[in-house]
């Protein structure tokens, strides 16, 4: 399983990108019960708020062909979090993919058409 995380917004606008591959950490199986605790289906839209950061989550299963298929999720599952938003699991995944990996830097991205 592969756990993206984004950050962007802030007042330079610069998106910071972290990926993990769980299936390699020494403790997959405490990753994958975490990623189970996220309420994928109970996000809430996302508020407007200038100069905040805004976060992207994205965790997508190892290819079902591959042996020792365990992720916890069947299809990738994917959430848009304003700052605030992010706490209980969700902060506890976020944190955890930054501990564990150094974050790519982005170029600031355009606006989503809405």
């Amino acid at each position: 399983m592969d756990v993206f995380v984004a950050r962007s917004g802030g007042l330079a606008g610069i998106r910071l990108t972290w990926h993990v591959k769980v299936d390699d950490q020494p403790d997959a199986d405490d990753w994958f019960v975490l990623i189970e605790e996220i309420p994928w289906n109970e996000v809430p839209p996302v508020p407007p708020e200038p100069d905040r950061f805004t976060w992207d989550i994205r965790c997508e299963p190892s290819d079902p062909t591959e042996p020792g298929g365990r992720d916890p999720i069947a299809q990738t599952a994917e959430a848009t979090l304003a700052e605030r938003q992010l706490t209980g699991p969700w902060r506890q995944l976020v944190d955890r993919v930054r501990e564990t990996t150094e974050p790519q830097r982005e170029a600031p991205r355009a606006p989503r058409a809405r």
